[in-house]
């Protein structure tokens, strides 16, 4: 229960490169896949998170294994939150950048295509917004947190 079967350093080492290898992973997925969870999005998540714990901890189950990659991974976390705080660079790499998916009345075809918004989806927010049309949006955007954002023409 206590002792470990690798070294501790070992387990900060897995779960750095578990937590690049999801970000990287979560990123190439797209917005979407984060801001807007849908029950077959929490199950992937829920056995992704199972399928990397044994990369993590090598197969140990001890109490202090289990501690230091919590610790890691909450450590690793924080440091690339202040690291995108810093870096405009950095955070358009890990977090993106908004998405334009209606400018002026005018919807970007090729937009919802890359983001994988459907029209149902869009149209959702847009009527949240208040708006019935298309052609009543200032703009829309798809935000690095998966949500869509809407400015109506009268505002």
């Amino acid at each position: 229960m206590w002792t470990m079967s690798l070294p501790w350093w070992e387990f900060v080492l897995r779960g750095v490169i578990v937590y690049f290898f999801l970000i990287v992973l979560l990123r190439v997925t797209g917005k979407r896949q984060i801001g807007q969870m849908a029950p077959f999005d929490l199950v992937l998540l829920l056995v992704l998170s199972n399928a990397v714990q044994n990369a993590m901890n090598g197969g140990d189950n001890s109490i202090i294994g289990g501690a230091i990659s919590a610790v890691s991974l909450v450590g690793t976390n924080w440091v690339v939150g202040l690291l995108t705080y810093k870096s405009k660079r950095l955070e358009a790499l890990v977090e993106g950048r908004p998405e334009v998916l209606i400018y002026n009345g005018k919807l970007f075809e090729e937009a919802l295509k890359h983001t994988k918004i459907t029209h149902h989806e869009l149209m959702t927010a847009l009527r949240a917004a208040g708006c019935a049309t298309v052609e009543e949006v200032r703009g829309a955007l798809l935000e690095t947190d998966g949500s869509i954002s809407v400015i109506p023409k009268g505002k």
